[in-house]
């Protein structure tokens, strides 16, 4: 991890009919660091990556990618420049094999027109970066499995590796615990910080606070929209002010 940032957020806002969903938010993440944005629901967590990721437009402030000014980017854009996002809720093709899906994401990183081929040639690039994603996150052996039938941890697993595929050097996860059955979480847990210690920028939203502690460098405190404290998982769990606002709600 460097100091060098290379995700800024500079007082970003976010108002809806009135109501300020997102306010004054800023944050700086280092290139190679991974940062856990916590919360309990309607914290405004998937909001601040709507914003960041260009799903939302902000309505005051910015969004910096290595120091280009993204705020009025488009998704397709922001990805071409590196950055990548899970959901919440899975976006497979159920019916295409493992191998397929993250063949497809590949293709879509390399240009030219998609092809979905059931038995894709052994060594055509997309192929090849696709076999070697699945191995990154220990799907190799699924490679051939319709994606439709892999277990939950599994699709997540599925999902970061069609991610990977499109070389993204910043990384939003949407709360990829969600629906992970505890028999796969502590798999999927290691795939996360296989992609982090590769040297990859991640950003997760996560409620399984075991998890984020477990994983992040540091930990952003969402409430009501805005950011309450930003630091070392020892120090914000000691905070008097995240505990005095959380008491009696679960993070």
């Amino acid at each position: 991890m460097t100091d060098r940032p290379v995700l800024t957020v500079e007082h970003l806002g976010l108002s809806i009919g009135g109501a300020r969903i997102i306010d004054d938010v800023s944050l700086s993440v280092a290139e190679g660091e991974m940062l856990g944005v916590i919360g309990p629901n309607g914290a405004g967590k998937t909001t601040l990556f709507n914003l960041i990721s260009g799903l939302m437009v902000p309505t005051e402030g910015r969004v910096e990618l290595e120091g280009v000014d993204v705020t009025s980017h488009s998704i397709p854009r922001r990805a071409r420049a590196g950055l990548g996002r899970t959901f919440q809720t899975s976006s497979l093709f159920g019916g295409l094999t493992a191998l397929e899906n993250v063949r497809l994401a590949a293709q879509s990183k390399l240009g030219g027109a998609l092809s979905v081929v059931r038995f894709p040639r052994m060594r055509d690039q997309a192929t090849e970066i696709a076999r070697q994603r699945l191995a990154e996150v220990g799907l190799a052996d699924y490679a051939d499995t319709d994606a439709g039938v892999l277990s939950h941890g599994d699709k997540r697993k599925l999902e970061i590796a069609m991610l990977l595929a499109q070389e993204p050097r910043v990384i939003l996860l949407d709360e990829p615990m969600a629906g992970v059955s505890s028999g796969d979480v502590a798999g999927l847990v290691e795939v996360i910080r296989g992609v982090h210690q590769s040297g990859r920028t991640v950003l997760m939203v996560e409620h399984h606070m075991d998890v984020v502690l477990g994983l992040v460098d540091r930990v952003a405190v969402m409430h009501h929209g805005s950011v309450l404290a930003c630091d070392t998982p020892d120090k914000v769990m000691a905070d008097a002010t995240v505990q005095s606002a959380y008491l009696g709600e679960s993070l």
